[in-house]
């Protein structure tokens, strides 16, 4: 991979913006936050998949032979980050079914804000892949940095960093580290509080998706 300028590519659909405003909804049930999180999901992932390569192949209709688009390549690798990220896989998934998973676990240290590792597994065979790592929330970025450079220690052809929302704050320290991986977010909220959450945000994403405090 090659360092190139760094992205942001703010994903702003309408039905994308507009189910992630009843998830932001402090009274929205844990069940209706499942479920827009995978419909939300789905939107993304159309959206994020928009450049994977296609070659030509020649099938047969029920009436002809012809020469048809599809898809180039090994299979996409998507990399949840443990545990919210879970969330945003099943959407994903039905968008391209073939996709390979894996899982990142990390949990943010409540002092020092800095993540510590207690899982790692993806596809064995990850080069020539492109990695879709996805996690709800992109706050201080320390996770984000954590698990994207874990990732490219498999030597995937290229990464991609999908969230829901993204902080300024973590913006700048992911791609001070990760310059080469684009940001895909619907939203860039105005900042970080004294203890790490999103403001406006929308709460600790991992809790009200599994309804733990």
């Amino acid at each position: 991979m090659t360092d190139s300028k760094p992205q942001v590519h703010l994903i702003d659909h309408p039905l994308i913006l507009h189910k992630l405003s009843i998830m932001r909804r402090k009274d929205t049930s844990t069940s209706a936050f499942r479920a827009l999180l995978e419909e939300i999901s789905m939107l993304l992932g159309y959206e994020l998949t928009r450049d994977l390569p296609v070659e030509m192949q020649d099938i047969e209709t029920p009436l002809a032979t012809m020469s048809a688009p599809t898809l180039q390549g090994k299979k996409v690798v998507i990399i949840s980050v443990l545990r919210a990220g879970t969330g945003m896989l099943d959407g994903f998934l039905k968008v391209l079914p073939s996709a390979r998973v894996g899982h990142i676990g990390l949990y943010r240290d409540p002092k020092t804000l800095i993540p510590v590792e207690y899982y790692f597994k993806v596809p064995r065979e990850m080069a020539d892949r492109q990695a879709i790592v996805v996690d709800p929330m992109l706050a201080t970025g320390n996770s984000a940095i954590a698990a994207v450079e874990r990732i490219k220690r498999t030597g995937p052809k290229q990464v991609k960093f999908l969230c829901l929302l993204a902080a300024p704050e973590g913006i700048e320290n992911f791609h001070a580290h990760h310059p080469d991986v684009p940001i895909y977010t619907p939203a860039v909220d105005e900042r970080l509080d004294e203890k790490g959450y999103i403001i406006p945000g929308l709460g600790d994403a991992g809790d009200r998706m599994f309804g733990t405090k």
